[in-house]
């Protein structure tokens, strides 16, 4: 029988990930130039939260309650292979779009009223397989955080904060990106608090295969290599992407810091445990 008290830790912690995605609000409120460096500094703190979470208490609990270690690499490498799958075959529109992108969205809509206008009958596809992939990559979370709670409430804790903070820029730039293919506002952020919940659908049959010690020991590092993906393809390229465009030693450190201190949040967790 499952524990209330860790049954609503999960439900809890899925439901304020799925909170999450209407923070695409705010943009609107914030100057473009702030907004970018913003949402920067959270993308290198994602990075230090999923890269610390996985490699601080994923897989450490991973290889404590393995029979065989081997199979845990072969687990990690099944996530990283099935997340290059997800992105590059099936939400082929979708993926976590670049800062670049989320600028000219902002810029393009301010977001501008004569928008808000014409919305509804023009909505282009590429927003509704936003939507899809979303509804995936939500389903997912929810799903790694069941399993996270299920080896400790401190690791389901720590992978749930990791999962928030990778989830800011990323809903900041799927409500940029439902603005831009036609959506009204209210509609973007109805539609994207929406595909959010898939989260809790994720958590639930999370929940109901948690009585199976073999989809329990597959499901752990499993996700660590769906965050590895997340945290090494995604977030980091961005980053990246701009250094290239424009070099400033004192943001590079910034954002270097923003990374550790992601880290340092991870091992403060430790010491729930």
């Amino acid at each position: 029988m499952i524990n209330i008290t860790l049954l609503a830790y999960i439900i809890a912690s899925v439901i304020v990930v799925s909170l999450v995605s209407l923070i695409g609000v705010l943009t609107i409120f914030v100057k473009t130039k702030n907004f970018r460096k913003i949402l920067l500094y959270f993308v290198s703190f994602s990075v230090g939260a999923l890269f610390g979470d996985v490699f601080i208490h994923l897989i450490p609990e991973a290889f404590e309650e393995a029979t065989n270690g081997l199979m845990i690499g072969f687990y990690v490498l099944a996530g990283i292979i099935f997340s290059f799958i997800i992105e590059k075959f099936v939400l082929w529109r979708h993926c976590h779009r670049n800062i670049e992108d989320d600028k000219h969205n902002h810029d393009e809509n301010h977001y501008h009223e004569k928008h808000e206008h014409n919305h509804d009958n023009h909505i282009h596809s590429f927003a509704y397989m936003n939507l899809v992939g979303d509804t995936i990559h939500n389903f997912i979370d929810g799903l790694i955080i069941a399993g996270a709670y299920f080896i400790s409430i401190p690791v389901g804790v720590a992978t749930t904060v990791a999962v928030i903070f990778h989830e800011i820029p990323q809903e900041i730039g799927s409500f940029g990106v439902l603005l831009h293919g036609g959506f009204s506002r209210a509609k973007a952020l109805f539609f994207n608090f929406l595909t959010a919940l898939s989260a809790v659908l994720g958590a639930i049959v999370g929940i109901l295969f948690s009585s199976s010690e073999t989809m329990f020991a597959f499901l752990i590092p499993f996700a660590a290599g769906n965050l590895l993906y997340i945290a090494g393809t995604d977030l980091i390229p961005e980053l990246n992407k701009h250094n290239h465009e424009d070099f400033n030693v004192k943001e590079n450190l910034m954002h270097l810091v923003m990374i550790l201190l992601g880290i340092g949040i991870m091992c403060a967790l430790l010491l729930l445990e």
